[in-house]
């Protein structure tokens, strides 16, 4: 016999084994009571809460020969035909495959006649929004008024969808996205009936992923399990199956932003890539972690509405503890952002790694007005300890300044230069100020001009350089080409490459900012004993 799922292996058979719906079960078991069942019901609400499962205790419970408080009894020839699907009452119809009006007039026709067995004909209408506007305006008459025999249940999860005159015609039942503890509860429940254990956080886990859907935490225990077939289901073995990443990765990554420690965080994501970690799921997890610290730090009272364990409470509180408000909605907003960029981008990681870099960097966001409080911070974290030099990635290279290297033997220069190039070279400072404008632009000034065999711009970066790995993209590309283009007033077309060593006048290629002689142009000329303008 094939396996079947634990979502359908436990979907509830009646009013009892429903959870986290408290609000409309008791009013559908005060209905069947008091014989005060509609003719029409729309079942409302995100994926996975219960809606076809309800509809369909319905079906049985109003056709059922021995009902119960809790709706069918289970055990009668109709309770039992329903169930295997063999009853001619019960008609199941997925609006999402079947949107015409003909597939309408289907249930029109059929239902002007009287049920074989039972007393009552459902019909399940499940997605409803999917119907065309012709299918719901032949369906309005027959919804409206209904033979005494005829049940319509109208399940969706995209109400607004839905037309206002279906909607009149109904008894509207909103479900809410089931409690976290309540999806917990549910799965101990079912591991204890399949024999196995489950360390809680595992379970807490997978229902906060699950976002408010039952059946999505099933499919995800239902995964987890069958990653470890034997003994006690643990948090790191959910965790790696899941792609999903350890809290505590989290507060270094967070740490790694507050002490602006960039190599240490595109280290992490280095790290957590190699593993195989979902991105996607990561960012949405990181956002929520910003969420608790967030709360936090705005009240300490908030801290009950955080739903993680004690240990990792006071982890977060240490975090917090560092941070400010204005400088961790920020954080937010970056990644709320990146987490709808990455979903269908080809390059993942380097989303990423960018959104990162922005945060420990906050003088990359120049247009940014969010970023000048950090921006601020580091400039005041700088004076308190007295460190006035700029930082090397922060300065403006002189060609001369690589000359002054006797150890080194300068190549010669290129006999021919094309005229578009040698003119891009001539502004180059001006170049380089139009790109640190734009934050995805900033790593240009740090790579080195030179000319290819086949009169190419080539800009080279040092091995294993970030710039190389950030610019080198389609959209990138274009950007930089719009810039040398208006300063050139023609098309320079170029490339991006990175050199076998760390040190780029190690390479034998001449660097075109070479040509430029003293005082042509205005080339910012810096040594060690400069001080940065505050």
């Amino acid at each position: 016999m094939s396996y079947t799922a634990l979502y359908r292996k436990f979907r509830p058979s009646d009013l009892s084994q429903v959870r986290g719906q408290d609000h409309i079960v008791v009013t559908l078991r005060n209905q069947l009571m008091n014989s005060r069942v509609g003719h029409a019901y729309l079942f409302t609400g995100t994926r996975g809460t219960g809606k076809t499962s309800i509809a369909k205790i319905m079906a049985r419970a109003v056709n059922c020969e021995h009902p119960t408080e809790n709706g069918p009894c289970g055990e009668c020839d109709s309770c039992r035909a329903i169930a295997d699907g063999s009853s001619l009452n019960v008609f199941e119809i997925d609006a999402a495959s079947n949107t015409g009006v003909d597939n309408v007039r289907v249930i029109i026709d059929g239902v002007n006649y009287r049920p074989t067995m039972g007393k009552y004909k459902v019909y399940i209408i499940d997605e409803v929004h999917m119907l065309s506007d012709s299918a719901f305006n032949a369906l309005l008459k027959t919804l409206e008024e209904p033979p005494e025999w005829a049940i319509f249940i109208l399940a969706t999860t995209e109400v607004h969808k839905v037309p206002a005159t279906i909607l009149s015609r109904c008894q509207r039942y909103d479900f809410k996205r089931i409690r976290i503890e309540t999806i917990v509860s549910r799965m101990q429940e079912l591991m204890a009936a399949e024999g196995r254990e489950a360390d809680e956080r595992a379970l807490r886990y997978i229902a906060r992923k699950a976002d408010g859907s039952m059946r999505d935490a099933l499919s995800l225990l239902d995964q987890a399990i069958a990653f470890q077939s034997e003994g006690v289901l643990s948090y790191d073995k959910t965790l790696e199956v899941l792609g999903a990443v350890d809290t505590e990765v989290f507060s270094r990554l967070y740490r790694g932003i507050i002490n602006r420690d960039t190599l240490g965080c595109v280290g992490i994501i280095d790290e957590m890539t190699m593993q195989g970690k979902e991105l996607t799921q990561f960012v949405t997890d990181f956002v929520w972690y910003l969420r608790n610290i967030m709360l936090v730090v705005a009240s300490p009272d908030t801290a009950s509405m955080i739903d993680i364990s004690s240990e990792n409470m006071v982890k977060l509180k240490e975090d917090a503890a560092i941070s400010e408000l204005d400088t961790v909605i920020r954080y937010i907003r970056v990644f709320s952002e990146l987490s709808g960029q990455i979903r269908y981008a080809n390059q993942k990681r380097v989303y990423v790694e960018i959104a990162f870099i922005r945060c420990c960097e906050p003088r990359m966001a120049i247009k940014d007005p969010e970023s000048l409080t950090d921006r601020v911070a580091a400039l005041e974290k700088r004076i308190e300890e007295g460190n006035f030099s700029i930082a090397p990635s922060e300065r403006t290279e002189d060609p001369q300044e690589r000359i002054i290297r006797k150890d080194i033997k300068m190549p010669e220069a290129p006999k021919a230069v094309p005229d578009d190039i040698r003119k891009l070279i001539e502004c180059w400072p001006q170049v380089i100020g139009d790109c640190a404008a734009t934050s995805d632009l900033v790593y240009v000034k740090e790579c080195k001009p030179v000319l290819g065999d086949d009169g190419k711009l080539i800009l080279y970066f040092p091995k294993d350089h970030i710039g190389a790995m950030l610019l080198n993209n389609d959209k990138i590309h274009k950007d930089i080409t719009e810039i040398f283009e208006n300063h050139v007033g023609a098309l320079v077309d170029y490339v991006i490459k990175d050199t076998d060593s760390d040190e780029m006048f190690e390479d034998g290629l001449y660097d075109l900012r070479n040509m430029v002689k003293p005082g042509t142009v205005n080339v910012p000329i810096e040594t060690e004993e400069k001080t940065e303008d505050f």
